[in-house]
């Protein structure tokens, strides 16, 4: 084999000691990078982007330059002579040729060995349609935050600094405003759409220095970067690898399930315990094994998971998964209106408050209808969510119980007008009463030319009102 070095010392070192520097561990498998970097005018994209270009040798690319780069390039393409039919009639290049030039821009090998940072790009909810047609999805994706207040303060000091360019720049007060606003008509929607199918959005504070923007934006590509490298290698040899940075969409994941859908397989395994992670569309605590996806439980679960996936999944696992008609499903109000005349078993208390206190008597608490699951075609009322959750967990354990004879005596509503008059006294007025007896008893006042009897029920007349 032939090596090289980056300097005369490095070759003698190396010659006095050849195999302690080629015994080394292979280096981890290069990962082409693909970031995408959106914000308001005016809030840093470009100056993050333009240091990630020359500092880690990714492409930078905006849409003008993709534009630019196939009408430079490829200038009898038939792209290429669609873009110059709008362009010379003074038109807006459309989306869907400009993400055509972006595709094409993106078949450069640095994008294939480095990668790319796409800058301000998408901002419409059209434009990640087409990109997701067009399978473009980076990695990561920054929004830059900012208020507009910010935006006009950076515009003047750019218009008063010395190194502008001789031609007009469109950074008015008034463009300034208008491309804000469209910003933040389209951000929401697209923000929420990355959230949901690809987690891959990280929004960061633009009021910060261009330095800890950049340091915040590196530590997030570095950590994916290498997540997407131990999967790489860890799935390479085989073993369980977890999937949270790898931008799987919901309809992919639901495809690629296995055995124990989106119950949890570890503690199936090790606590007979149904899990339900559906409940999250977050992947931190999923893996991949055997071309299968596994979502567990918490961080621990995935850690036992994928330190030996063989024992939780199918042959060895200890308890499959229950058939569909057999796992417990949470209902809601109206849903559990909808089966009447089904009621609710054990005459509606909560059978996990009643096992779990010992089927004592004290421990019968009527359910709350919001908190309602259904298992083997019965309907189940519980007092709380923590009691709903348990009972979902470990259906088999409160499922079967039996209510005993007596019954605690059902608590129906009584109108205070309703009650007959010592009763209403009683629970009206009865504390300021003692209170205004307790003071005549304490004051003892006497009225001139008034009894003791007249004084005394005057005092309180006037304590009461």
């Amino acid at each position: 084999y032939i090596y090289f070095f980056s300097s005369k010392e490095n070759k003698e070192t190396f010659m006095k000691n050849p195999i302690k520097y080629i015994r080394q561990p292979k280096p981890k498998p290069a990962v082409p990078v693909k970031i995408a970097i959106v914000g308001p005018p005016k809030s840093g994209k470009t100056t993050v982007a333009k240091k990630f270009a020359s500092v880690y040798g990714l492409l930078h690319l905006s849409m003008g330059d993709a534009i630019r780069l196939v009408l430079n390039n490829q200038p009898e393409s038939e792209l290429a002579l669609k873009l110059k039919w709008h362009l010379h009639k003074g038109l807006t290049v459309p989306d869907e040729l400009a993400i055509q030039a972006l595709d094409v821009a993106l078949m450069n090998h640095v994008c294939n060995t480095t990668g790319v940072v796409i800058d301000g790009y998408p901002v419409t909810r059209k434009q990640v349609n087409l990109l997701e047609s067009a399978r473009i999805i980076p990695v990561k994706i920054f929004e830059l935050e900012m208020d507009a207040k910010e935006v006009f303060r950076r515009a003047l000091l750019d218009k008063e600094s010395t190194n502008r360019p001789p031609y007009p720049e469109h950074d008015s007060s008034q463009i300034l405003a208008i491309k804000n606003s469209c910003y933040k008509q389209h951000i929401d929607a697209i923000r929420t759409y990355y959230k949901k199918e690809h987690q891959n959005w990280c929004v960061i504070d633009a009021f910060q220095s261009k330095w800890w923007i950049w340091n915040k934006v590196l530590q997030e590509v570095q950590v994916v970067v290498e997540e997407i490298q131990i999967y790489l290698e860890r799935i390479r040899e085989g073993r369980a690898a977890g999937i949270a940075d790898l931008c799987i969409t919901p309809e992919e994941l639901q495809y690629r399930l296995g055995e124990f859908g989106q119950y949890c397989p570890v503690s199936l395994a090790e606590k007979g315990e149904l899990v339900d992670c559906s409940v999250t569309s977050s992947l931190q605590f999923a893996a991949e094994f055997r071309g299968h996806y596994y979502k567990m439980a918490s961080q621990e679960e995935l850690a036992k998971f994928l330190s030996r996936p063989e024992v939780y999944v199918p042959p060895l696992a200890p308890h499959p998964l229950p058939p569909p008609d057999m796992l417990p499903k949470k209902l809601t109000v109206a849903e559990v209106k909808a089966l009447f005349p089904i009621s609710a078993e054990m005459q509606g208390y909560c059978p996990v408050t009643y096992l779990d206190g010992k089927q004592r008597y004290e421990a019968l608490v009527p359910g709350n209808i919001e908190y309602a699951a259904k298992y083997k075609d019965k309907v189940y009322i519980f007092e709380s969510e923590e009691k709903l959750l348990k009972f979902m967990r470990l259906p088999e354990k409160y499922w079967n119980l039996k209510l005993p004879r007596k019954l605690p005596p059902i608590k129906e509503p009584i109108l205070l007008t309703a009650l007959p008059l010592a009763g209403y006294l009683e629970q009206a007025i009865a504390t300021s009463l003692i209170k205004a007896l307790n003071e005549v008893g304490c004051l003892k006042p006497k009225f001139p030319f008034l009894s003791v009897k007249k004084t005394a029920l005057l005092f309180v007349a006037c304590h009461l009102k």
